[in-house]
């Protein structure tokens, strides 16, 4: 590798941009509860600093295809899905420390086993999974740093992307849904830009049943902000 490669894989430097802002927020009592009985259990730490590999099946107990859920909100979305999708394991990364407890009582209360919950960067947990190892990569409503000047910061960019991409399977899917038009437009030229990805619809996909409705979707339709969705497979 010359001085001039890029790896996607390679540890960020420590000023590295972040894609997120860090937040934590109140908590109810039954939030402050789910985290202090169910973190060891089911959570992960994310630690800034050397990147740290990460056991999948290690983690989850069993080897079984696994989908990344990046920003997984309050987790109802990611509940919703893993609970109709026992099959394969959901590891859904965030930052906002309410969310991650939400998450963790819908876990306990809804009995999912294939579900665990990382804090931290999502691009350092990837950095920490091995090529190839991922079933499905989902990018729902990511933060759409609107303005021009915080567009580095946006998650869905070509050396985020090959990262992602270099961890799906062959066949994986990354799939992103934005309620920004800019950014959609933007997302699709960056995946379609990237020579692993294949666009599973020729353009924007049709709304997905898989894909529950969240709240947040629910105020961006009713504000007059259509969604997009983007599939593409790897190769």
């Amino acid at each position: 590798m010359t001085a001039t490669d890029h790896d996607p894989a390679a540890p960020p430097t420590s000023r590295a941009i972040r894609t997120f802002h860090p937040r934590r927020g109140r908590m109810s009592g039954r939030q402050t509860d789910a985290l202090d009985r169910l973190w060891h259990a089911y959570g992960l730490d994310v630690p800034d600093g050397p990147v740290q590999p990460v056991d999948l099946a290690g983690l989850f107990g069993r080897r079984a295809p696994v989908v990344l859920e990046i920003g997984s909100g309050m987790g109802d979305s990611t509940a919703a899905m893993a609970a109709v999708d026992p099959d394969r394991d959901y590891l859904a990364v965030e930052v906002h420390t309410p969310g991650i407890a939400n998450l963790l009582d819908l876990v306990d209360r809804c009995g999912l086993g294939n579900v665990r919950v990382a804090q931290g960067d999502a691009l350092d947990l990837v950095r920490g999974l091995s090529e190839g190892v991922l079933d499905a990569v989902h990018v729902f409503f990511p933060d759409p740093w609107p303005k021009a000047r915080h567009h580095k910061r946006r998650i869905i960019q070509p050396a985020h992307v090959a990262l992602l991409r270099s961890r799906l399977t062959s066949g994986g899917t990354l799939h992103c849904a934005t309620d920004w038009a800019e950014y959609a437009d933007g997302m699709r030229q960056t995946l379609d830009a990237d020579p692993e990805l294949v666009d599973a619809y020729g353009g924007f996909a049709p709304r997905p049943a898989h894909r529950p409705v969240t709240k947040f979707e629910r105020r961006a339709l009713t504000a007059g902000r259509p969604v997009a969705d983007l599939i593409y497979r790897r190769r």
